[in-house]
């Protein structure tokens, strides 16, 4: 009922309102917990809920007569009808929703079914599938000329160049030569042309050599050699080790004599652990290679899907009676884009090209364009505008005589040089520069800039979103405490732990020499005796081996140096002592508790898919049956195992997990709560050790059932589940262990530092509420002093409303949500809880799956104003780095995956702290100064134009033209306009000491409508006194003035240099006296535009310097004052 209440209220309610209010405050206050149900047992009552609006601020809470409807941000709008709507974004939505439906038209996709694939038999496939190649190529041939186009002329400054040079072919609108127009445009196509046909030359090239990568296919007539992109569904395929597997395969058959083998996934989901994979049992256990083609067999696969952690199909052996059914799961899988790690494998493809799990999970990453670019966009239209204007203006005083049309035509393309072409070819140079820099700055090594088109936006960013394991931390597990119950144990008490190990084993080496003697099976220990208390030593002991046994790692060893892997008895020549030992698994814990183990005396030394075996500290080896595995899942939290103990024929089962999982499964206690909360709040990762013995006949039972479920295709998964809880009851619990994830170096200044330059930070991880909080105060992301909000779980509407009625209450409080109570509050409240959460100085999100951070992120953009940041490591992290305006990576334990994903990529979390307050401040600075100065330089020619034009009559003749215009805009003023990239106001150390510099730049004061019009004044003023004072100092003869007034133009630009530039460098002092040198060396060669016997005279240089100093100097004046009585803070900082 809740559902479908709308939230605005009656105004006439407001006296039972503020009634009901007042009685929800008291009962939500810091009382006794026995009223806390009573408030959501309002959530079916409609009143109750429409009485309670969400307020967005403290005065509207306080007035009765405020509702939902008066609320700053949420006034709804009434929509806009007929014309009004056209006119107002309407055009657009409809032609955006035309070229959509002609879009799915064309590109219509194919229905993905599920399929039936016989082994080494293409031609029996129902259906046609795709190639399996690999395309990451933007365009085809045809395509590459308009869609390189169509990206440059979608900008506004590039369409107006295109259609001012155009406009030069027509005879009457002709200005000056074609070169004028036609070279800089054309330098800017051809530079982006060439870069794109670089880029996807080198896209083509990568794509044919993997697309020509050579495998074995075995066939009946036996091996042959085929292209990777010649692979097909139902192919039986071979794959060495090291090398790349080509397609999506079920795995048939290995030369590892377990059965198995490893493969690394690190391409596909970022985790750089080895992952076993197991071959079906049935094609294992043939004799040959050559037998897969003797027996009739297919698989049967589900459909193509995105989850790269599920599959479900079954394999079935039709030629023998009864027919053999084998049920396949994700650990019977190859997936496309993983490594071999060990062994020779034979796999069937069931899927190819698109439809493999890797290219359905390669989203197409957004092109993203810079906020200043955005906004350099915006101020070429207003000056576009001002350029229409002006043309109007000159026709209009004109008197509209003759062919008008034409003569305003002819005023827009003379004063073109407004909008200047080379602000684009500048900005790009310029943002070139900003990543070498970055990229050469020994503070940051191995810093990499993988989009070279946004390095400006990491100078206002206002939200940063972080990953936390990994990014924060170091993902390099230690473990530190084992808790029985009654007694503790940590780093300093280990050895305690080795002594109580002892006993128990050397008593059992004694009774197995003593039973060997005697002939005699070994008796169960504890079957007659009555149950007594365990001693601790038991205890210990029992802890241990169960850590010990309840795990999926597998100890590797390195074969010896000259031996080569491929020799077919390989396993004969390896070095099996503790020194060549590495551990793998899926997860970093469970390496850190099996090291921890073989520490304390009891070392896991084989292991595979049947068994496995201890080494005790005395160095006897027992020897264990691995019965059956239960793997970890997001969704279980818990992992489990049933072992038999060789020697006793002792079936136990074991399992480990989260405490949320492991509390209801294990027998009652009153401890395990308390010591979870005391671990989380020291920054331990917790896991609970639980154990449960099982007789033959309840193992049999169990299995029979198991067996049955695993073949069902409909809802395997959840009747798997079901007959495994049938085990989770009751359970002994054993011990709860605690690992360390260690902080990366420097996260707490560097996150200090990011906060005082006005950054929020908000972290959003997959990990539990305990770890995500305790990590959060342990790196100060959220100071000790201050209050935490947990957001509790809410699962409908009317307690969503409840829950953030109770957070906007509280004052300068980090908010710390899980994933599924967000998902509810976005579904009904997104404007509001973006809202709150905003206000509040930190956000935490727990549990939070990938698509999840990357809503988060798109949900504050608009709010950012396209300025977030999202940094992580591993492949989880993709999707938020790509959706974010600025994404960075750090290449971490997880691969490299997040990093190649990103547009930055750097080593450690610590270097944000200079990527943005030194390199994202001066670029933004920079390219804010050098946008503004090259739209001065247009402003300043086309008013001396606008003057010369009214001087003579209104004729629209150009003042400057051929060689003039182009030298103007390239050799004269390019190099000195251009250093201005090499200028910067404060020094690297002083921003990083003071942060608060960088908050002054989140406000985009550097480069807004203000300073822009501060700049066309400048333009205007000089542009007038130049064309003025040249007019008014020539004397006989026109080209005089052209002489007099391009002179001082030029002295005047290489003046304005000097003026802007806060900091010297000497490229800038190198790139003014060049600059100065070519014009005086050109003057010989300029004979058809100036008189060289006039320019040689004192004449011409006393006329043009006095013209200069008075275009320049009341500015060096004003800006002298300015610094005197309102200096800027980083100035304040230098002096």
């Amino acid at each position: 009922m809740a559902d479908q209440i709308p939230l605005c209220p009656v105004r006439g309610a407001a006296a039972a309102a503020s009634r009901k209010r007042a009685a929800y405050y008291s009962a939500a206050g810091p009382g006794p917990g026995a009223e806390r149900p009573s408030r959501y047992q309002l959530e079916d009552e409609s009143a109750h809920l429409d009485e309670m609006p969400l307020m967005m601020s403290e005065e509207g809470f306080e007035n009765d007569e405020s509702d939902y409807h008066t609320l700053p941000r949420a006034r709804i709008t009434q929509r806009k009808r007929g014309l009004e709507w056209f006119v107002c974004g309407g055009w657009k939505f409809l032609c955006t929703s035309c070229c959509d439906w002609l879009i799915n038209i064309c590109q219509r996709k194919r229905e993905l079914k599920a399929r039936t694939v016989w082994l080494g038999y293409p031609e029996k496939c129902e259906e046609k599938h795709p190639r399996n190649s690999i395309k990451n190529q933007k365009y085809n041939v045809f395509t590459f000329i308009p869609g390189v186009l169509y990206e440059q002329f979608k900008f506004f400054l590039n369409l107006y160049f295109l259609v001012v040079s155009c406009s030069q072919f027509v005879p009457a609108l002709k200005i000056g030569y074609l070169y004028t127009y036609w070279a800089p445009l054309g330098f800017v196509l051809a530079v982006t042309i060439m870069r794109e046909a670089i880029d996807e030359f080198r896209r083509f090239q990568r794509d044919k050599e993997v697309n020509s990568q050579l495998y074995s296919k075995l066939t009946v007539r036996g091996k042959v050699q085929v292209k990777s992109s010649d692979i097909q569904v139902g192919d039986l395929i071979i794959v060495e080790k090291n090398q790349r597997i080509p397609s999506d395969m079920v795995f048939l058959r290995t030369s590892e004599k377990a059965g198995s083998c490893f493969i690394r996934t690190d391409q596909l989901d970022g985790e750089t652990d080895w992952k076993l994979k197991v071959a079906v049992s049935c094609t294992q256990r043939l004799p040959a290679l050559g037998d897969l083609f003797s027996i009739s067999a297919y698989v049967y696969a589900q459909k193509p899907q995105l989850d790269i952690h599920s599959f479900e199909g079954t394999f079935t052996r039709e030629d023998c009676d009864p027919p053999i059914h084998e049920s396949l799961s994700i650990e019977n899988t190859l997936w496309a884009s993983t490594i071999v790690a060990s062994g020779t494998v034979i796999g069937v493809v069931i899927y190819t090209g698109k439809e493999t799990r890797s290219v359905m999970n390669t989203s197409n990453p957004k092109n993203k364009v810079g906020l200043l670019d955005l906004e350099l966009n915006q101020l070429t239209k207003a000056l576009f505008v001002a350029l229409v204007a002006l043309s109007v203006v000159m026709v209009t005083l004109q008197g509209f005589v003759g062919p008008w049309y034409r003569n305003l035509f002819r005023f827009l393309l003379l004063f073109s040089y407004i909008i200047p072409i080379s602000l684009r070819v500048n900005l790009d140079m310029g943002k070139a520069a900003y990543g070498w820099m970055i990229m050469k700055d020994e503070s940051i090594p191995g810093t990499v800039v993988r989009t070279s088109t946004i390095p400006e936006g990491l100078g206002r960013l206002v939200y940063l979103l972080t990953d936390k394991t990994g990014t924060l931390t170091q993902n390099e597990m230690v473990f530190k405490r084992l808790h029985l119950g009654t007694v503790s144990y940590g780093a300093d008490t280990m050895d305690e732990i080795q002594s109580h190990l002892r006993n128990p084993y050397s008593q059992m080496q004694s009774q197995a020499s003593g039973n060997a003697a005697s002939s005699t099976p070994p008796k169960k220990a504890q079957s007659s005796a009555p149950k007594v208390r365990k001693s601790v030593s038991s205890r210990v002991h029992d802890a241990v081996k169960a850590i010990a046994l309840c795990h999926n790692v597998t100890p590797v060893y390195e074969p010896r140096a000259g031996v080569t892997a491929e020799a077919e008895y390989a396993e004969a020549d390896q070095d099996f002592s503790d020194g060549n030992r590495t551990y793998q698994a899926a997860s970093p814990d469970e390496v850190a508790l099996v090291q921890w183990t073989e520490s304390v005396g009891l070392t896991l030394v084989s292991r595979d898919l049947a068994s496995m075996q201890l080494r005790t500290p005395s160095g006897q080896i027992l020897t264990y049956c691995i019965l059956q595995m239960f793997p970890f899942t997001s969704e279980s939290k818990r992992m489990g195992v049933i072992i038999r103990d060789e020697s006793t024929a002792e079936i136990t089962f074991y399992m480990k997990g989260a405490d949320v999982a492991m509390s209801s499964i294990v027998q009652y206690n009153d401890w395990l709560e308390e010591e979870c909360g005391n671990m989380a709040r020291e920054g331990l990762r917790t896991l609970v050790v639980a154990k449960r013995a099982l007789t033959e006949e309840q193992y049999q039972d169990f299995e029979s059932r198991y067996s049955q479920a695993k073949l069902s295709i409909h809802d395997r998964a959840l009747k798997v589940a079901a007959v495994v809880e049938s085990l989770e009851r009751e359970m002994e619990l054993l011990c709860l262990t605690g690992v360390e994830d260690q902080l990366q170096a420097d996260v707490r200044p560097t996150l200090e530092m990011l906060r005082n330059a006005g950054i929020k930070i908000w972290m959003l991880t997959g990990d539990k509420l305990e770890t995500a909080t305790c990590i959060a105060k342990s790196s100060h992301l959220v100071s000790r002093t201050q209050d935490i909000h947990v957001f509790r779980p809410v699962t409908s509407r009317g307690e969503a409303h409840l829950e953030l009625n109770a957070f906007r209450r509280k004052h300068d409080c980090a908010l710390v949500i899980s994933g599924d109570s967000l998902e509810v509050c976005l579904r009904y409240y997104e404007r509001e809880l973006v809202e709150l959460a905003c206000q509040g100085p930190a956000v935490l999100c727990y549990r939070c799956s990938p698509t999840q951070k990357a809503r988060i992120v798109k949900l504050l953009q608009p709010r950012a104003g396209g300025r977030t940041c999202a940094i992580g490591d591993g492949g989880n992290d993709v999707s938020m780095i790509q959706a974010a305006d600025c994404g960075i990576g750090i290449e971490g334990k997880e691969g490299r995956q997040a990093s190649l994903a990103a547009d930055f990529s750097i080593t450690q979390f610590k270097h944000i702290g200079r990527l943005l307050m030194v390199h994202g401040r001066s670029s933004y600075k920079r390219s804010a100064a050098l946008g503004q100065f090259v739209m001065h330089r247009g402003l300043i020619i086309s008013t001396m134009q606008a003057v010369f034009s009214s001087v003579f009559y209104f004729a629209s003749v150009p003042l400057y033209q051929g060689f003039l215009m182009v030298g103007y805009a390239t050799l004269y003023t390019m190099f000195p306009v251009f250093s201005l990239v090499l200028d910067q106001d404060v020094k690297p150390e002083m921003a990083m000491l003071y942060p608060e510099l960088y908050k002054d730049l989140t406000k985009g004061r550097s480069l807004s409508f203000k300073t822009f019009l501060v700049w066309v004044l400048i333009s205007v003023y000089q542009g007038g006194i130049l064309m003025f004072g040249a007019l008014l100092l020539f004397e006989s003869e026109f080209v005089h003035v052209v002489a007099i007034s391009f002179t001082a133009l030029i002295l005047t630009e290489l003046l304005m240099v000097a003026l802007t530039v806060r900091t010297w460098h000497w490229l800038m002092a190198v790139a003014e006296v060049l600059s100065l040198g070519c014009y005086v060396a050109s003057l010989a060669f300029l004979n058809e535009y100036f008189d060289v016997a006039f320019i040689t005279t004192v004449t011409f240089v006393w006329k043009v310097s006095a013209i200069t100093v008075v275009s320049c100097l009341p500015l060096y004046v004003l800006k002298y004052l300015k610094r005197k009585l309102s200096p800027p803070s980083y100035s304040k900082l230098t002096s």
